[in-house]
């Protein structure tokens, strides 16, 4: 990927343009609207890697617009708000966001933010076909995960995730039968310290339980622990 292409939505032109700055300084290409209608309508014009997205604007808020950018598409969304509150960022999260960052916010934090879900997103779509990708595959219980393309089917049906969830389930089916806690699957996915990991990690489990039917399911893939954590079985 030579080119990266960053979307930055938010109706306080300031920060918009302060957002700008720092990228633009690390070589990122960076297209800006103040509301979501605009940024939905430069998500079909332009090739966009990843979505620096406000919550709070007039007209649709920034959750409608992430679950509108999930029906098609799963680049890195990272949410800006104002808001704090874990309910907040449970919200954010539940709509298909990868990460989630108060304002006000350092802008170096936010760049090491985008680095990092960048580096995921390029790292698990690979420009190899996938006739070539025959290694790093799972078979488990129905499920098979495909590291190399980033490919998983579910009892012969294909479903796309987001490079979270993706690492999420790799991490739980590359280890049968170990139970990982919700600070250890946030510390190996997210790569950094624990902070408020339960609920985060909560949030991409019930998502990739939904992608993966796990409702309709008797024998469900990913077992929760009561009190520890999540596993998939051999």
């Amino acid at each position: 990927m030579e080119q990266i292409n960053i979307l930055v939505v938010d109706d306080e032109q300031e920060i918009a343009d302060l957002v700008e700055i720092y990228l633009v300084s690390d070589g990122y290409k960076v297209f800006k609207a103040n509301n979501a209608q605009e940024g939905l309508d430069l998500l079909e014009r332009e090739e966009i890697h990843l979505v620096l997205l406000d919550i709070m604007m007039p007209g649709m808020d920034g959750l409608e617009m992430c679950r509108r950018i999930r029906e098609t598409n799963n680049i890195p969304i990272i949410m800006l708000s104002a808001k704090s509150t874990d309910l907040d960022k449970i919200l954010g999260l539940g709509t298909g966001a990868d990460d989630y960052v108060v304002k006000p916010f350092n802008p170096l934090e936010l760049t090491a933010r985008v680095k990092s879900q960048l580096r995921r997103y390029t790292q698990l779509n690979p420009h190899s076909s996938a006739a070539q990708s025959t290694k790093n595959e799972i078979s488990i219980r129905g499920l098979t995960v495909n590291k190399d393309n980033h490919r998983v089917v579910v009892c012969g049906e294909e479903i796309k995730l987001t490079p979270i969830e993706f690492d999420i389930l790799y991490l739980l089916a590359s280890n049968p039968g170990r139970v990982f806690s919700t600070d250890e699957i946030f510390e190996k996915v997210w790569n950094e310290k624990v902070y408020e990991a339960n609920n985060t990690v909560m949030v991409h489990i019930r998502r990739l339980r939904g992608k993966m039917k796990e409702d309709t399911r008797q024998n469900k893939i990913i077992t929760t622990v009561w009190g520890v954590g999540y596993k998939i079985e051999k």
